[in-house]
């Protein structure tokens, strides 16, 4: 048996970082000016999102991690730094993009109730220049690393063209590129090691309803051969996770009561990520 205790491989994480802010508080009253809950705010607290809790995730795992990401010229990219330093992740591969607004999703919570999200944001594709900073800094780094790891959150960091060419240069010197997948079209993913769709994704992205284990394996087997992937594995909630290289094997989870299930895909690529580095 392969033992993962004490290993700390390096793993290179691209993604869309973004800032996960709470603001907790109490609500004893409505507002005397609107029908809405008027929340006393008791503190808040500011956590790494997106792709940022992938980093999180490897370094509880014991990973070395460094980050390749766009970032804008505004306050929360100064956070977003500082929350990357607070555990020991490097910076330098950042970039900035002048008037590109870093994601912030703000959360007002009230009796351990969510009242209400804002988020500010940019989510359109990052311009040619930083797609061209991007790729550079991965072909001179990826020979430093064990495993590649893509978080796509839809934000704008991996258009087709780059996140084609990322995979390509991977794929060149022999490393693994695994990917969590963002939207209908993986097209952009095509001839990475694998991708780590949940059911609704994978059903979306095949056009196959997955309602039983046939067509499980219909959607699985579809994924693989259009977009050549080495390993193809749909992430099925408390049902577990499938997996088909040349067999469909399905491994079952032991369910448990969970206050939140946001990011568990996030801790399934960084597991992953970490296990296939060791």
């Amino acid at each position: 048996m392969i033992t993962l205790q004490g290993k700390s491989p390096k793993i290179l994480v691209i993604g869309d970082l973004m800032i996960d802010h709470y603001l907790w508080g109490s609500c004893e009253r409505i507002s005397p000016e609107a029908p809405v809950q008027v929340v006393n705010v008791k503190s808040e607290s500011m956590v790494l999102g997106g792709a940022g809790n992938v980093i999180n995730n490897l370094k509880a795992l014991g990973a070395q991690v460094d980050v390749i990401s766009v970032l804008g010229d505004c306050e929360t990219a100064v956070e977003l730094k500082k929350l990357l330093k607070n555990i020991n992740v490097d910076t330098r591969y950042l970039i900035t993009q002048k008037g590109r607004i870093t994601s912030k999703k703000s959360r007002i919570i009230a009796a351990q109730r969510q009242v209400i999200r804002y988020d500010r944001e940019s989510s359109n594709e990052i311009n040619s220049k930083s797609q061209k900073t991007i790729l550079d800094r991965f072909t001179k780094a990826i020979n430093d690393y064990d495993v590649v790891l893509l978080s796509d959150y839809g934000k704008g960091v991996f258009t087709h063209d780059l996140t084609q060419s990322l995979i390509s240069a991977a794929n060149k010197v022999n490393k693994k590129v695994l990917i969590d997948p963002k939207g209908t079209d993986y097209s952009k993913y095509n001839n990475a090691f694998l991708l780590t769709p949940n059911k609704k994704e994978a059903s979306q992205a095949t056009q196959i309803s997955i309602l039983d284990d046939e067509s499980l394996g219909q959607a699985i087997t579809q994924l693989k051969i259009d977009h050549n992937l080495t390993i193809s594995l749909i992430t099925l909630s408390e049902q577990g996770i499938a997996i088909y290289d040349e067999n469909l094997r399905i491994y079952p989870a032991v369910a448990r009561e969970v206050f939140d299930i946001t990011g568990a895909g996030d801790t399934v690529l960084a597991s992953l990520g970490f296990a296939i580095a060791c």
